[in-house]
Protein backbone atom coordinates (compact mmCIF):
# COMPACT_ATOMS: atom_id res chain seq x y z
CA UNK A 1 0.00 0.00 0.00
CA UNK A 2 1.57 3.28 -0.70
CA UNK A 3 2.16 5.53 1.85
CA UNK A 4 0.28 8.47 0.69
CA UNK A 5 -2.91 6.58 1.04
CA UNK A 6 -2.23 6.31 4.91
CA UNK A 7 -2.90 9.52 7.23
CA UNK A 8 0.39 10.77 8.70
CA UNK A 9 -1.65 12.04 12.10
CA UNK A 10 -0.19 10.45 15.07
CA UNK A 11 -2.64 7.68 16.15
CA UNK A 12 -4.61 7.39 19.55
CA UNK A 13 -5.91 4.38 20.96
CA UNK A 14 -9.77 2.80 20.43
CA UNK A 15 -11.97 3.09 23.75
CA UNK A 16 -12.29 -0.21 25.07
CA UNK A 17 -14.76 -2.65 23.22
CA UNK A 18 -16.58 -3.73 26.46
CA UNK A 19 -18.34 -1.48 29.04
CA UNK A 20 -16.03 -0.56 31.77
CA UNK A 21 -18.66 0.85 34.62
CA UNK A 22 -15.53 0.17 37.02
CA UNK A 23 -12.95 2.15 34.98
CA UNK A 24 -9.50 0.82 33.77
CA UNK A 25 -6.01 1.24 35.47
CA UNK A 26 -4.98 3.12 32.81
CA UNK A 27 -7.89 5.60 32.38
CA UNK A 28 -7.36 6.66 36.13
CA UNK A 29 -3.81 6.92 36.05
CA UNK A 30 -4.63 9.23 32.74
CA UNK A 31 -6.83 11.09 34.88
CA UNK A 32 -4.82 11.94 37.16
CA UNK A 33 -2.26 12.84 36.00
CA UNK A 34 -4.14 15.02 33.42
CA UNK A 35 -4.38 13.09 30.05
CA UNK A 36 -1.87 11.71 28.33
CA UNK A 37 -0.02 13.96 27.24
CA UNK A 38 1.13 14.47 30.45
CA UNK A 39 3.69 11.09 29.91
CA UNK A 40 5.68 12.83 26.92
CA UNK A 41 8.47 14.04 26.68
CA UNK A 42 10.16 17.08 24.69
CA UNK A 43 12.93 14.19 23.48
CA UNK A 44 10.47 12.02 22.13
CA UNK A 45 11.23 11.75 18.48
CA UNK A 46 7.79 11.18 16.38
CA UNK A 47 8.50 8.42 14.30
CA UNK A 48 11.15 5.52 14.34
CA UNK A 49 11.95 3.58 11.62
CA UNK A 50 8.70 3.77 9.60
CA UNK A 51 6.64 3.93 12.64
CA UNK A 52 4.82 6.98 13.76
CA UNK A 53 4.41 7.42 17.14
CA UNK A 54 1.01 8.67 19.02
CA UNK A 55 -0.49 8.97 22.56
CA UNK A 56 0.92 7.10 25.41
CA UNK A 57 -0.94 4.29 26.42
CA UNK A 58 1.22 2.50 29.85
CA UNK A 59 3.93 3.29 31.60
CA UNK A 60 5.59 1.74 34.49
CA UNK A 61 8.72 1.66 36.29
CA UNK A 62 10.66 0.24 33.34
CA UNK A 63 9.19 2.62 31.03
CA UNK A 64 6.40 3.95 28.61
CA UNK A 65 4.42 2.27 26.12
CA UNK A 66 3.12 4.56 22.94
CA UNK A 67 0.70 3.75 20.38
CA UNK A 68 2.46 3.27 16.84
CA UNK A 69 1.38 3.22 13.05
CA UNK A 70 3.23 1.95 10.29
CA UNK A 71 3.50 4.98 7.75
CA UNK A 72 3.21 2.44 5.26
CA UNK A 73 0.74 -0.18 5.83
CA UNK A 74 -1.03 1.75 8.79
CA UNK A 75 -0.69 -1.04 10.89
CA UNK A 76 -0.50 -0.46 14.34
CA UNK A 77 1.92 -1.40 17.14
CA UNK A 78 2.52 -0.76 21.04
CA UNK A 79 6.08 0.86 21.16
CA UNK A 80 8.02 0.13 24.38
CA UNK A 81 10.38 2.87 25.49
CA UNK A 82 13.39 2.07 27.96
CA UNK A 83 15.74 4.09 29.17
CA UNK A 84 19.58 2.43 29.03
CA UNK A 85 21.72 5.28 29.94
CA UNK A 86 23.03 5.20 33.44
CA UNK A 87 21.54 7.39 35.74
CA UNK A 88 23.30 9.03 38.24
CA UNK A 89 22.95 10.60 41.25
CA UNK A 90 24.99 12.31 44.13
CA UNK A 91 24.93 8.42 46.09
CA UNK A 92 26.07 6.65 42.78
CA UNK A 93 29.41 5.73 41.59
CA UNK A 94 30.03 5.82 38.13
CA UNK A 95 31.04 1.95 38.81
CA UNK A 96 28.07 1.10 40.57
CA UNK A 97 25.71 3.32 37.85
CA UNK A 98 27.47 1.70 35.42
CA UNK A 99 26.78 -1.90 36.64
CA UNK A 100 23.47 -1.18 36.88
CA UNK A 101 23.35 -0.18 33.58
CA UNK A 102 25.12 -3.10 32.47
CA UNK A 103 22.80 -5.43 33.94
CA UNK A 104 19.85 -3.44 32.54
CA UNK A 105 20.86 -3.68 28.98
CA UNK A 106 21.47 -7.51 29.35
CA UNK A 107 18.05 -8.03 30.87
CA UNK A 108 16.55 -6.07 27.97
CA UNK A 109 18.74 -8.28 25.39
CA UNK A 110 17.48 -11.57 27.06
CA UNK A 111 13.90 -10.21 26.63
CA UNK A 112 14.54 -9.56 23.34
CA UNK A 113 15.91 -12.39 22.16
CA UNK A 114 13.46 -14.71 23.76
CA UNK A 115 10.52 -12.73 22.13
CA UNK A 116 12.45 -13.18 19.09
CA UNK A 117 12.27 -17.15 19.34
CA UNK A 118 8.34 -17.27 19.55
CA UNK A 119 5.97 -17.20 17.55
CA UNK A 120 2.78 -18.46 18.57
CA UNK A 121 -1.33 -16.58 18.25
CA UNK A 122 -1.19 -16.48 22.58
CA UNK A 123 1.90 -15.06 22.62
CA UNK A 124 2.77 -11.22 21.86
CA UNK A 125 5.21 -10.53 19.12
CA UNK A 126 7.66 -8.31 18.74
CA UNK A 127 8.01 -6.71 15.47
CA UNK A 128 11.95 -4.66 15.57
CA UNK A 129 13.93 -2.95 17.70
CA UNK A 130 15.60 0.70 17.57
CA UNK A 131 18.24 2.28 19.47
CA UNK A 132 18.17 5.95 20.51
CA UNK A 133 21.02 7.84 22.06
CA UNK A 134 19.43 7.03 25.46
CA UNK A 135 16.20 5.22 24.54
CA UNK A 136 15.44 1.48 23.10
CA UNK A 137 12.06 1.30 21.56
CA UNK A 138 10.93 -1.83 20.96
CA UNK A 139 7.69 -2.24 18.61
CA UNK A 140 5.29 -4.92 19.99
CA UNK A 141 2.47 -6.25 18.34
CA UNK A 142 -0.56 -4.23 19.74
CA UNK A 143 -3.33 -6.18 21.27
CA UNK A 144 -6.05 -3.77 21.60
CA UNK A 145 -8.26 -5.10 23.63
CA UNK A 146 -6.45 -4.31 27.17
CA UNK A 147 -5.37 -6.53 30.28
CA UNK A 148 -7.39 -9.61 31.13
CA UNK A 149 -7.43 -8.12 34.66
CA UNK A 150 -9.55 -4.48 33.48
CA UNK A 151 -11.84 -7.00 31.99
CA UNK A 152 -12.39 -9.18 35.26
CA UNK A 153 -12.58 -6.03 37.66
CA UNK A 154 -15.55 -5.25 34.95
CA UNK A 155 -17.42 -8.19 34.69
CA UNK A 156 -16.40 -10.09 37.78
CA UNK A 157 -16.46 -13.45 37.71
CA UNK A 158 -16.74 -15.40 34.35
CA UNK A 159 -19.02 -18.37 33.50
CA UNK A 160 -17.50 -21.83 33.78
CA UNK A 161 -17.13 -22.23 29.73
CA UNK A 162 -16.30 -18.61 29.17
CA UNK A 163 -13.31 -19.15 32.13
CA UNK A 164 -12.06 -22.15 30.26
CA UNK A 165 -11.96 -20.37 26.78
CA UNK A 166 -9.05 -17.77 28.26
CA UNK A 167 -7.59 -20.39 30.25
CA UNK A 168 -6.85 -23.27 27.78
CA UNK A 169 -5.04 -20.41 24.96
CA UNK A 170 -3.12 -19.51 28.28
CA UNK A 171 -2.18 -22.66 28.97
CA UNK A 172 -1.42 -23.60 25.02
CA UNK A 173 1.05 -19.60 24.66
CA UNK A 174 2.79 -21.50 28.10
CA UNK A 175 2.95 -24.65 26.57
CA UNK A 176 4.79 -23.40 24.01
CA UNK A 177 7.06 -21.25 25.84
CA UNK A 178 7.86 -23.97 28.01
CA UNK A 179 8.80 -26.34 24.94
CA UNK A 180 11.90 -24.48 24.44
CA UNK A 181 12.45 -23.95 28.17
CA UNK A 182 11.61 -20.24 28.28
CA UNK A 183 10.11 -19.62 31.97
CA UNK A 184 7.59 -16.84 32.12
CA UNK A 185 7.69 -16.28 35.67
CA UNK A 186 5.21 -13.07 36.42
CA UNK A 187 1.96 -14.52 34.96
CA UNK A 188 -0.75 -12.59 36.43
CA UNK A 189 -3.95 -11.25 34.65
CA UNK A 190 -2.31 -7.92 34.22
CA UNK A 191 0.49 -9.45 31.92
CA UNK A 192 -2.75 -11.10 29.68
CA UNK A 193 -3.74 -9.13 26.90
CA UNK A 194 -7.20 -9.40 25.12
CA UNK A 195 -6.69 -9.24 21.15
CA UNK A 196 -10.51 -9.74 20.56
CA UNK A 197 -13.57 -10.65 22.32
CA UNK A 198 -15.22 -12.42 19.69
CA UNK A 199 -13.97 -15.09 19.25
CA UNK A 200 -12.18 -14.70 22.35
CA UNK A 201 -8.54 -14.18 22.19
CA UNK A 202 -5.84 -13.86 24.21
CA UNK A 203 -1.65 -13.26 24.24
CA UNK A 204 0.56 -13.64 27.11
CA UNK A 205 2.62 -10.16 27.27
CA UNK A 206 5.50 -8.82 29.65
CA UNK A 207 8.62 -11.55 29.24
CA UNK A 208 10.63 -9.04 30.90
CA UNK A 209 11.22 -11.54 33.97
CA UNK A 210 11.59 -14.42 31.79
CA UNK A 211 14.47 -17.35 32.21
CA UNK A 212 16.01 -19.92 30.36
CA UNK A 213 15.61 -23.22 32.40
CA UNK A 214 16.39 -26.18 30.49
CA UNK A 215 15.12 -29.64 32.83
CA UNK A 216 18.40 -29.88 34.14
CA UNK A 217 18.58 -26.41 35.68
CA UNK A 218 17.02 -25.12 38.76
CA UNK A 219 16.63 -21.26 39.30
CA UNK A 220 17.08 -19.51 42.21
CA UNK A 221 16.25 -15.56 41.27
CA UNK A 222 12.53 -14.91 43.09
CA UNK A 223 10.92 -12.66 41.31
CA UNK A 224 6.92 -11.93 40.27
CA UNK A 225 3.93 -10.87 42.16
CA UNK A 226 3.22 -12.63 45.58
CA UNK A 227 -0.16 -13.10 45.14
CA UNK A 228 0.73 -15.44 42.12
CA UNK A 229 4.13 -16.64 43.21
CA UNK A 230 4.51 -20.33 44.25
CA UNK A 231 5.41 -21.21 47.77
CA UNK A 232 8.78 -22.28 46.71
CA UNK A 233 9.52 -18.89 45.48
CA UNK A 234 8.08 -16.85 48.39
CA UNK A 235 10.77 -19.97 50.65
CA UNK A 236 13.84 -18.69 48.85
CA UNK A 237 14.02 -22.24 47.47
CA UNK A 238 15.39 -23.47 44.05
CA UNK A 239 12.96 -24.22 41.73
CA UNK A 240 11.84 -25.67 38.73
CA UNK A 241 10.46 -23.18 36.39
CA UNK A 242 7.81 -24.73 34.92
CA UNK A 243 6.26 -25.95 38.05
CA UNK A 244 6.02 -22.29 39.46
CA UNK A 245 4.34 -21.25 36.03
CA UNK A 246 2.00 -23.91 36.47
CA UNK A 247 0.98 -22.58 39.89
CA UNK A 248 0.09 -19.19 38.57
CA UNK A 249 -1.90 -20.19 36.26
CA UNK A 250 -3.48 -21.80 38.80
CA UNK A 251 -4.16 -18.45 40.44
CA UNK A 252 -5.35 -17.12 37.62
CA UNK A 253 -7.87 -20.11 36.69
CA UNK A 254 -9.01 -19.29 40.10
CA UNK A 255 -10.11 -15.85 39.57
CA UNK A 256 -11.45 -16.11 36.63
CA UNK A 257 -13.94 -18.37 37.97
CA UNK A 258 -14.83 -16.41 41.49
CA UNK A 259 -13.63 -13.14 40.82
CA UNK A 260 -11.17 -12.96 43.29
CA UNK A 261 -8.17 -14.27 44.34
CA UNK A 262 -6.98 -17.52 46.27
CA UNK A 263 -4.16 -16.00 48.15
CA UNK A 264 -5.03 -12.17 49.49
CA UNK A 265 -4.11 -10.35 52.87
CA UNK A 266 -3.79 -6.49 53.40
CA UNK A 267 -0.64 -7.67 55.52
CA UNK A 268 2.29 -8.86 53.67
CA UNK A 269 3.91 -11.48 55.63
CA UNK A 270 0.21 -12.82 56.29
CA UNK A 271 -0.49 -12.68 52.61
CA UNK A 272 3.43 -15.04 52.19
CA UNK A 273 2.31 -17.52 54.91
CA UNK A 274 -0.63 -18.04 53.22
CA UNK A 275 0.99 -19.41 50.17
CA UNK A 276 3.75 -20.69 51.62
CA UNK A 277 0.67 -23.27 53.27
CA UNK A 278 -1.09 -22.84 50.06
CA UNK A 279 -4.21 -22.69 52.58
CA UNK A 280 -7.01 -21.12 50.58
CA UNK A 281 -10.99 -21.13 50.35
CA UNK A 282 -12.83 -23.15 47.42
CA UNK A 283 -16.28 -22.09 46.68
CA UNK A 284 -18.44 -25.31 46.87
CA UNK A 285 -20.17 -24.00 43.92
CA UNK A 286 -17.68 -24.30 41.17
CA UNK A 287 -17.61 -27.03 38.81
CA UNK A 288 -16.59 -30.22 39.55
CA UNK A 289 -14.03 -30.77 37.45
CA UNK A 290 -12.46 -27.36 37.12
CA UNK A 291 -12.02 -27.86 41.18
CA UNK A 292 -10.22 -30.81 40.60
CA UNK A 293 -7.67 -29.02 38.48
CA UNK A 294 -7.32 -25.91 40.88
CA UNK A 295 -6.43 -28.45 43.80
CA UNK A 296 -3.98 -30.39 41.58
CA UNK A 297 -2.46 -26.71 40.37
CA UNK A 298 -2.24 -25.08 43.52
CA UNK A 299 -0.35 -27.83 45.37
CA UNK A 300 2.82 -26.63 47.54
CA UNK A 301 4.42 -30.07 46.69
CA UNK A 302 6.20 -29.50 43.43
CA UNK A 303 6.90 -33.03 43.24
CA UNK A 304 2.81 -34.00 42.94
CA UNK A 305 1.74 -30.64 41.42
CA UNK A 306 0.48 -31.25 37.82
CA UNK A 307 2.07 -30.46 34.66
CA UNK A 308 0.85 -29.14 31.70
CA UNK A 309 0.58 -32.26 29.34
CA UNK A 310 -1.48 -33.56 32.18
CA UNK A 311 -3.55 -30.45 32.57
CA UNK A 312 -4.08 -30.20 28.38
CA UNK A 313 -5.64 -33.95 28.87
CA UNK A 314 -7.79 -32.82 31.94
CA UNK A 315 -11.05 -33.87 31.88
CA UNK A 316 -12.36 -30.10 32.01
CA UNK A 317 -10.27 -29.06 29.49
CA UNK A 318 -11.79 -31.89 27.32
CA UNK A 319 -15.37 -31.31 28.54
CA UNK A 320 -16.22 -28.39 26.13
CA UNK A 321 -15.88 -30.98 23.25
CA UNK A 322 -18.51 -32.57 23.95
CA UNK A 323 -20.88 -29.74 24.21
CA UNK A 324 -20.70 -28.18 20.62
CA UNK A 325 -24.07 -26.29 20.87
CA UNK A 326 -22.24 -23.24 22.91
CA UNK A 327 -20.44 -21.09 20.63
CA UNK A 328 -17.96 -20.67 23.58
CA UNK A 329 -16.99 -23.72 23.03
CA UNK A 330 -17.04 -23.80 19.54
CA UNK A 331 -14.08 -20.93 20.13
CA UNK A 332 -12.32 -23.56 22.52
CA UNK A 333 -12.20 -25.86 19.89
CA UNK A 334 -11.74 -23.65 16.84
CA UNK A 335 -8.44 -21.62 18.60
CA UNK A 336 -6.71 -24.59 19.33
CA UNK A 337 -2.81 -24.16 17.72
CA UNK A 338 -1.07 -26.73 16.64
CA UNK A 339 1.82 -28.02 18.80
CA UNK A 340 5.13 -26.06 17.60
CA UNK A 341 7.67 -28.43 15.73
CA UNK A 342 9.67 -29.73 18.61
CA UNK A 343 13.38 -28.53 19.27
CA UNK A 344 15.18 -31.78 18.19
CA UNK A 345 13.01 -31.44 14.85
CA UNK A 346 14.40 -28.06 14.24
CA UNK A 347 17.88 -28.79 15.94
CA UNK A 348 20.32 -29.19 12.88
CA UNK A 349 24.26 -29.68 13.58
CA UNK A 350 26.93 -27.08 11.97
CA UNK A 351 29.83 -28.28 10.48
CA UNK A 352 32.34 -26.51 12.27
CA UNK A 353 32.90 -23.76 14.57
CA UNK A 354 33.90 -21.64 11.83
CA UNK A 355 30.39 -21.81 10.28
CA UNK A 356 28.72 -20.31 13.66
CA UNK A 357 27.81 -16.67 12.96
CA UNK A 358 28.82 -14.27 15.51
CA UNK A 359 25.20 -12.31 15.64
CA UNK A 360 23.57 -15.46 16.28
CA UNK A 361 25.96 -16.28 19.00
CA UNK A 362 25.63 -13.04 20.24
CA UNK A 363 22.23 -13.35 21.12
CA UNK A 364 22.38 -17.14 22.56
CA UNK A 365 24.87 -15.87 25.19
CA UNK A 366 22.32 -13.47 26.29
CA UNK A 367 20.18 -16.36 26.81
CA UNK A 368 22.40 -18.86 28.76
CA UNK A 369 24.48 -16.62 31.12
CA UNK A 370 26.76 -17.40 32.73
CA UNK A 371 25.89 -21.21 31.53
CA UNK A 372 27.49 -20.21 28.39
CA UNK A 373 30.93 -21.00 29.64
CA UNK A 374 33.95 -19.07 28.47
CA UNK A 375 33.56 -16.88 25.34
CA UNK A 376 30.13 -19.07 24.95
CA UNK A 377 32.51 -22.34 24.14
CA UNK A 378 29.60 -24.85 25.46
CA UNK A 379 27.37 -23.17 23.18
CA UNK A 380 29.82 -23.44 20.06
CA UNK A 381 30.27 -27.51 21.28
CA UNK A 382 26.43 -28.02 20.98
CA UNK A 383 25.48 -26.33 17.84
CA UNK A 384 28.60 -28.87 16.40
CA UNK A 385 27.56 -32.02 18.37
CA UNK A 386 25.95 -34.95 16.71
CA UNK A 387 22.76 -35.28 16.55
CA UNK A 388 20.76 -35.93 19.32
CA UNK A 389 22.85 -33.71 21.19
CA UNK A 390 23.22 -29.91 22.14
CA UNK A 391 18.72 -29.78 20.77
CA UNK A 392 17.70 -26.34 22.51
CA UNK A 393 21.27 -24.34 21.20
CA UNK A 394 20.80 -25.98 17.54
CA UNK A 395 17.01 -25.01 17.60
CA UNK A 396 17.08 -21.27 19.07
CA UNK A 397 19.92 -20.76 16.64
CA UNK A 398 17.88 -21.93 13.75
CA UNK A 399 14.74 -20.15 15.09
CA UNK A 400 16.64 -17.02 15.63
CA UNK A 401 18.34 -16.84 12.11
CA UNK A 402 14.81 -17.35 10.60
CA UNK A 403 13.74 -14.31 12.83
CA UNK A 404 16.54 -12.19 11.36
CA UNK A 405 16.11 -13.49 7.53
CA UNK A 406 12.44 -12.68 7.63
CA UNK A 407 12.94 -9.27 9.13
CA UNK A 408 15.85 -8.74 6.28
CA UNK A 409 13.05 -9.54 3.67
CA UNK A 410 10.75 -7.57 4.89
CA UNK A 411 13.40 -4.66 4.45
CA UNK A 412 14.26 -5.53 1.15
CA UNK A 413 10.39 -5.35 -0.02
CA UNK A 414 9.68 -1.80 1.21
CA UNK A 415 13.25 -0.70 0.01
CA UNK A 416 10.93 0.49 -3.49
CA UNK A 417 8.89 2.12 -1.31
CA UNK A 418 10.84 3.46 1.42
CA UNK A 419 12.92 6.91 -0.42
CA UNK A 420 9.30 8.00 -1.42
CA UNK A 421 8.72 7.37 2.52
CA UNK A 422 12.02 9.23 3.76
CA UNK A 423 10.91 12.33 1.92
CA UNK A 424 6.89 12.59 2.66
CA UNK A 425 8.22 11.62 6.55
CA UNK A 426 11.05 14.73 6.59
CA UNK A 427 8.58 17.08 4.59
CA UNK A 428 5.67 15.68 7.14
CA UNK A 429 7.96 15.81 10.23
CA UNK A 430 11.13 17.32 9.66
CA UNK A 431 14.24 15.44 11.26
CA UNK A 432 14.11 12.13 12.17
CA UNK A 433 14.11 13.18 16.19
CA UNK A 434 13.41 16.40 17.62
CA UNK A 435 16.17 16.30 20.03
CA UNK A 436 19.88 17.24 19.72
CA UNK A 437 20.74 13.70 19.85
CA UNK A 438 21.51 11.09 16.31
CA UNK A 439 18.49 9.78 14.80
CA UNK A 440 16.53 6.30 15.90
CA UNK A 441 18.37 3.22 14.23
CA UNK A 442 18.01 -0.46 13.90
CA UNK A 443 19.14 -1.60 17.54
CA UNK A 444 22.79 -3.79 17.50
CA UNK A 445 23.47 -5.22 20.50
CA UNK A 446 26.93 -4.10 21.78
CA UNK A 447 29.86 -6.05 22.53
CA UNK A 448 29.07 -6.11 26.07
CA UNK A 449 26.41 -8.11 25.49
CA UNK A 450 28.97 -10.58 23.88
CA UNK A 451 30.57 -11.50 27.00
CA UNK A 452 29.72 -14.50 29.34
CA UNK A 453 28.66 -12.38 32.46
CA UNK A 454 32.87 -12.97 34.31
CA UNK A 455 32.30 -9.09 34.85
CA UNK A 456 28.87 -8.42 35.12
CA UNK A 457 25.97 -11.17 36.51
CA UNK A 458 23.53 -11.76 34.26
CA UNK A 459 19.71 -10.86 35.84
CA UNK A 460 16.87 -12.44 35.22
CA UNK A 461 15.09 -9.63 35.05
CA UNK A 462 14.80 -5.89 33.64
CA UNK A 463 16.07 -3.68 36.93
CA UNK A 464 17.35 -5.17 40.80
CA UNK A 465 14.40 -5.09 43.39
CA UNK A 466 14.23 -6.40 47.00
CA UNK A 467 14.02 -10.06 47.87
CA UNK A 468 10.94 -11.44 49.48
CA UNK A 469 12.63 -11.63 52.77
CA UNK A 470 13.89 -7.79 52.60
CA UNK A 471 9.83 -6.83 52.40
CA UNK A 472 9.03 -9.46 54.69
CA UNK A 473 11.51 -7.98 56.83
CA UNK A 474 10.52 -4.33 56.40
CA UNK A 475 10.04 -2.49 59.82
CA UNK A 476 6.39 -1.04 58.15
CA UNK A 477 5.16 -4.57 56.98
CA UNK A 478 1.36 -2.36 56.76
CA UNK A 479 2.95 0.18 54.15
CA UNK A 480 5.01 -2.55 52.36
CA UNK A 481 1.29 -4.53 52.33
CA UNK A 482 -0.57 -1.36 51.14
CA UNK A 483 2.21 -0.27 48.29
CA UNK A 484 1.95 -4.36 46.94
CA UNK A 485 -1.99 -5.01 47.50
CA UNK A 486 -4.24 -4.68 45.03
CA UNK A 487 -7.72 -3.56 44.70
CA UNK A 488 -11.12 -5.63 45.01
CA UNK A 489 -12.53 -6.92 41.96
CA UNK A 490 -16.36 -7.66 42.54
CA UNK A 491 -16.48 -9.96 43.92
CA UNK A 492 -13.40 -9.39 46.27
CA UNK A 493 -11.00 -9.97 43.52
CA UNK A 494 -7.63 -8.08 44.52
CA UNK A 495 -4.88 -6.75 42.27
CA UNK A 496 -1.66 -8.20 42.26
CA UNK A 497 1.27 -6.47 43.01
CA UNK A 498 2.56 -5.05 39.76
CA UNK A 499 5.79 -6.57 38.27
CA UNK A 500 7.36 -3.81 36.39
CA UNK A 501 5.60 -0.50 37.11
CA UNK A 502 6.12 2.15 39.79
CA UNK A 503 3.76 2.36 43.06
CA UNK A 504 2.57 5.60 44.90
CA UNK A 505 1.88 4.43 48.52
CA UNK A 506 0.76 8.26 49.54
CA UNK A 507 -1.92 7.91 48.34
CA UNK A 508 -5.42 5.70 49.08
CA UNK A 509 -6.22 2.76 46.30
CA UNK A 510 -8.99 3.68 44.02
CA UNK A 511 -12.29 1.61 43.63
CA UNK A 512 -10.31 -1.26 41.71
CA UNK A 513 -6.52 -0.33 42.74
CA UNK A 514 -3.47 1.83 43.77
CA UNK A 515 -3.49 4.89 41.76
CA UNK A 516 -0.45 4.22 40.40
CA UNK A 517 0.45 0.29 39.81
CA UNK A 518 3.00 -1.66 42.98
CA UNK A 519 6.47 -2.82 42.43
CA UNK A 520 7.16 -6.39 42.47
CA UNK A 521 8.90 -8.69 44.72
CA UNK A 522 11.87 -9.82 43.31
CA UNK A 523 15.51 -10.47 44.59
CA UNK A 524 19.01 -9.45 43.34
CA UNK A 525 20.68 -11.77 41.23
CA UNK A 526 22.36 -14.55 42.87
CA UNK A 527 24.62 -17.17 41.56
CA UNK A 528 21.75 -18.96 40.32
CA UNK A 529 19.17 -17.82 37.13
Amino acid sequence: MPSSAISASPPRAAAAKYATPMGTRWAKEKAQAGGSHAFDLPTDPSRIGPWILGECIGKGASGRVKLAKHYVTGELAAVKILPVAPLLNSRTSLTTAQAKHDKQRLGIDREITMMKLMNHPNIMRIYDVYEGEKELYLVLEYVEGGELFDFLVNRGRLPPVEALVYFKQIIYGLNYAHTFSIIHRDLKPENILIHTLNPPLVKIADWGMAAFAPPSLQLETSCGSPHYASPEIVNGEKYEGTATDIWSCGVILFALLTGRLPFDDKNVRHLLNKVRMGKYEMPAWIDPLARDLISRMLVVDVNTRITIPEILKHPWLLSASTSPSSSLSQAVILKNPPLPPSPSTLATPLSSPGHVDPELLASLLVIWGRHAGESGECIIHDLCSPAGEGTLAKAFYFLLGKYRDGVLAEQRRAEGDMQKFRQECESAFGPASRGEGPAIRPYIKRASTMRTGREHAYSDQLQPRPAFHNRVSSPTPVRAANGGHILLIPPQMTRATASSRSSSRDRPPSPIGPRQPGRPVSSQPNSGS
